[in-house]
This record gives C-alpha cells, structure tokens and sequence, in this order.
C-alpha cells in the first residue's frame, strides 16, 4: 500500500525550548510562588491528564490546597512555554513539500489549551491539512484509539500512514502497534519497531526522501 499520509508529533519533533523543561517549570512556579516541582513529578501528572482541556488538572495532581491556584500555574507554565519554543530549521518548507504528494497531520499529546497555545506561538495554526490534540480524544498516546483518530481525520488507513515521533516508545511503539509505517526522529540508534530514522537537525532535508522509501 503506497503512502497517502504523514502525521507528525510535536514536541522535540517539531518544535524545542530553548531552556530545559525543567527551567522553565522553575520559571513558572517562581513567578506565582508555588513550590518547585520536578520535571519527573510533573511528567508523571501529565501522564495521568493528557485528556484535557488545560494543564490545571495536572497541576491540581500536584499542588497542595494552600499552593497557589493549578489554573495560575498553568497559565505561567504555558506563557513559559511559548515565549521559550522555536521550531526546528526547515519545518514549514518541509510541510509544504510534503503536502504536494500526500496529507499531512499532526497528533500531539497534551491539554488542548496548552498544545494550540504551542501552534498559536510558532505561527502553525494553519499549517497542516489535520491537528490532533489528545486533551480532547478519550486517551493519547500511545493508545490505538489516538492514531486511528489522526487516520481518521486524514481519511487514509493505518498501513498508508506514516507517523514521525522522537520518543521511543509512545510515539514510535504506539504508532506501530497501531499498524502506521514510522520514522524515528533520534540522534542514536533506532529502535526495531521504526521503519526509518532521521537526527532532528536533518528533519527537512531528509524525511521526503525517507517517506519516499517506504
């Protein structure tokens, strides 16, 4: 079955701080005077709510009654975010030439609010043909349920999807185990379930050609 489709994930795909996660947490925490959290506390709450409209659910997970309010940090964490994320070199000519031979779709994981804010920073409202946010599907990745909502949404099938992720087991074990051909976006080896790889700095160059392959 050839290739009809390519959907994307965002975050260290895409598009990357240029602080570290935890920087900007401390940033965000800082600013309403909540207490520091680490970077593993907070991915674990993000785990336990990625179908939601907002992070105040995961922030709720996390703060005491006498913390500030979850929706304050929010807000400061997704300002934090915003004014930190740039997009890897090449993304929006890599898209466009993309979509002159298939449809092109992102499935990211995460608050819808908090995703669409992310978009909102880079300029990429309308940059793809699909936009997939789990915070408001039934579960994210790597569930089945999300990648066959991103084929949906492309009208195409699993085996004529191609899905480009960097983490390993959510984006590239999740898109196999739900039938669509991969790409590991990865400095290091890639694992066995990905059907090609491509270091990140090399995205734009490259993957039209790896898609291409397959």
């Amino acid at each position: 079955m050839p290739v009809s489709a390519v959907a994307f994930d965002l975050d260290y795909t895409l598009a990357v701080p240029e602080r570290d996660r935890q920087t900007l947490l401390d940033e965000a925490t800082a600013a309403v005077g909540a207490p520091r959290l680490s970077r593993e506390t907070y991915l674990d709450a993000h785990r336990r709510n990625l179908t939601n409209e907002t992070r105040e659910a995961i922030f709720a997970d996390l703060l005491d009654e006498n913390d500030p309010s979850p929706a304050a940090l929010a807000d400061a964490y997704r300002e934090a975010i915003g004014d930190a994320l740039v997009p890897v070199d090449g993304v929006e000519t890599l898209v466009a030439d993309l979509q002159e031979s298939y449809r092109v779709g992102l499935l990211t994981d995460g608050p819808v609010r908090a995703q669409r804010s992310k978009l909102d920073a880079l300029g990429w409202t309308e940059l793809f043909d699909v936009v997939v946010v789990t915070g408001s599907l039934d579960a994210g990745k790597p569930d089945e349920r999300a990648f066959r909502t991103v084929t949906d949404e492309l009208s195409t099938r699993a085996d004529e999807t191609v899905y480009v992720g960097d983490h390993a087991d959510i984006d590239i074990v999740g898109a196999h185990d739900a039938g669509l051909r991969t790409v590991h976006v990865t400095d290091d080896d890639p694992i066995a379930e990905a059907d090609g790889s491509v270091e990140r700095d090399a995205l734009a160059a490259q993957l039209p050609g790896i898609v291409d392959s397959l």
